[in-house]
């Protein structure tokens, strides 16, 4: 580490590359970017998400790198260049602690995930856990009946009928044991926000140990973030490409590619796939949260920060398709083992990753 006006720098020039990559690429891009283009048309958000990331995340994120660059301050100082703006720097700060918050319950879950797939039986392979219903389907996941509840080849939302000693109930529609596991177990969802639950002690001490590897992390400063860095930054592709592989070899798994790239050109003319395009962008880039601009004031005054931000947002955008090549490989499979399209195999929303 070398001083600069009282503040660190990277230690070279590669140091810099590595911390936007390893601070943009992440959960916007694995959990968030397939469940948008799952639900805007499959191929159709791809050409928004490139207009919106030439049109405003590289002028944008460019712009908050050389703030930091030149102010050599983080979101709060460096809007001494105007203080009566300072305030935004404070809005800032506070729009990043919140959006910690949520992303560590995601991590929670993840962390929640990891512990289970650890287990000698998958909990999510069958119907026989204590958390599954009587709707639970396993022919839905292989495809085949492996569970007493039906014997015929029947589709997702055909209504089944369920014998329970002297009753006869319908369920309305069927789940599969891993959708189950995700809705019934790992969330515990309730019938209706009415319903507040309890505390989930599992996921309760999986935040505390999400917060924790974050505090191990960061608690010397730049000196151990740098070797961290390396670590994000590279073990995503690494999972990433491993996931894609097996992907491939599935059954099915090119009929969701085909539908990941083929646009559904009507969509182009709602409003509401250009916002979600823009807003994904600011997203997975990090931008308009002042973290680009502290990142960037430990540059050298002199650094060539525009080549580093073009690597960074190319980059970035790389892995959000990536991502939606794993995503959709298995969502093809899914639909081909259930009998279904690509857009009924499974619900639209933020658990979509977490349930592929």
């Amino acid at each position: 580490m070398t001083n600069n006006h009282n503040r660190g720098t990277w230690n070279n020039k590669a140091d810099f590359v590595i911390a936007l990559i390893s601070y943009g690429v992440g959960l916007g891009n694995v959990w968030r970017f397939p469940y948008l283009a799952y639900s805007s048309g499959g191929g159709a958000f791809l050409i928004p998400s490139l207009v919106s990331s030439v049109v405003v995340g590289i002028p944008y994120a460019l712009l908050e790198v050389s703030l930091g660059q030149w102010m050599k301050e983080g979101g709060i100082g460096a809007w001494n260049l105007t203080p009566l703006f300072k305030g935004i720097g404070f809005a800032n700060l506070i729009i990043v602690f919140f959006g910690n918050v949520y992303y560590e319950v995601i991590l929670a879950w993840s962390l929640r995930y990891l512990y289970d797939s650890f287990s000698y039986e998958l909990p999510w392979k069958s119907c026989s856990n204590k958390w599954n219903s009587k709707c639970c389907s396993e022919e839905l996941l292989y495809g085949k009946s492996r569970d007493p509840i039906s014997s015929k080849n029947i589709t997702k939302t055909e209504p089944l009928l369920i014998f329970d000693n002297n009753s006869i109930s319908e369920c309305e529609k069927r789940l599969d044991p891993i959708t189950e596991y995700w809705e019934l177990n790992v969330l515990g969802i309730s019938k209706g926000i009415e319903h507040v639950g309890s505390i989930k002690p599992d996921l309760l001490f999986a935040l505390f140990l999400a917060w924790l590897i974050v505090y191990f992390s960061i608690f010397r400063g730049m000196k151990n973030s740098q070797l961290i860095v390396y670590i994000t930054a590279t073990m995503p592709y690494v999972f990433l490409f491993i996931l894609l592989i097996r992907g491939l070899f599935l059954p099915g798994s090119i009929d969701g590619i085909i539908y990941y790239l083929k646009p559904d050109w009507p969509k182009l003319l709602e409003f509401q796939v250009w916002s979600d395009a823009g807003t994904q962008v600011f997203y997975s880039y990090g931008i308009g949260i002042a973290a680009l601009v502290a990142l960037g004031s430990y540059n050298q005054f002199n650094h060539n920060s525009y080549r580093d931000v073009i690597i960074f947002t190319i980059s970035n955008s790389f892995t959000s398709v990536l991502s939606g090549f794993v995503i959709f490989s298995v969502l093809g499979y899914m639909a081909h083992i259930q009998g279904v399209s690509i857009n009924e195999v499974a619900e639209e929303g933020p658990g979509l990753a977490f349930i592929v």
